[in-house]
């Protein structure tokens, strides 16, 4: 029996980040230009919600799983508390990070319509270092990221965030100089 646990927990683990990276490529597809209109938001939103609430099931099961198997032996305070297990305790950490980190988009996301634009953004803008911490996570603790083609698909994966990061932020800027807030010639120089 204690096998299934182990191959769950990798399992759960590696689900919930594929989960969580298409979750935010489909958020920043959405907040950006980059589909130029072809893809219709409603239905891409429904998907960035959807993605997003599998992640947090899925990192849920991972959890559970780590602890109901007996190989490494996690307890509450292992899975709860950063820097608290005596296995890999900065890996562990980077996941206890993009639970709480990831618990925190989802639940501003659930109350969205109580928040203000402004304090949704702020929570939200922390996907980002949920992403990167998430990633760290698998490639530290993990057994499937941490291998060659594991590291190739999570740098993958992470230049393609980089990418459309870049091009929602060099977008925003220009939209701003079109709308004669920001000047173009300080755009055009600008990273």
């Amino acid at each position: 029996m204690g096998s299934i646990w182990w191959y769950s927990t990798r399992a759960a683990g590696l689900v919930a980040w594929g989960l969580l990276s298409a979750s935010v490529i489909a958020g920043l597809l959405l907040s950006g230009k980059v589909t130029g209109g072809r893809v219709r938001p409603n239905w891409l939103t429904d998907l960035h919600r959807g993605l997003s609430g599998l992640a947090v099931a899925f990192v849920g099961v991972h959890v559970v799983t780590v602890v109901a198997d007996s190989y490494v032996h996690f307890g509450a305070a292992d899975v709860l508390v950063p820097m608290a297990s005596g296995w890999k305790p900065l890996a562990v950490a980077w996941g206890i990070v993009s639970m709480y980190l990831l618990v925190a988009v989802e639940a501003t996301s659930l109350l969205r319509r109580h928040l203000t634009k402004k304090q949704w953004r702020a929570v939200h803008l922390l996907s980002f270092p949920l992403f990167l911490s998430a990633t760290a996570h698998g490639v530290s603790a993990g057994t499937e990221l941490g291998t060659l083609g594991g590291t190739v698909a999570a740098l993958l994966v992470t230049a393609t965030v980089a990418g459309l990061t870049t091009y929602r932020i060099l977008d925003a800027r220009e939209r701003a100089a079109h709308a004669g807030r920001i000047p173009v010639d300080v755009v055009r120089m600008a990273p």
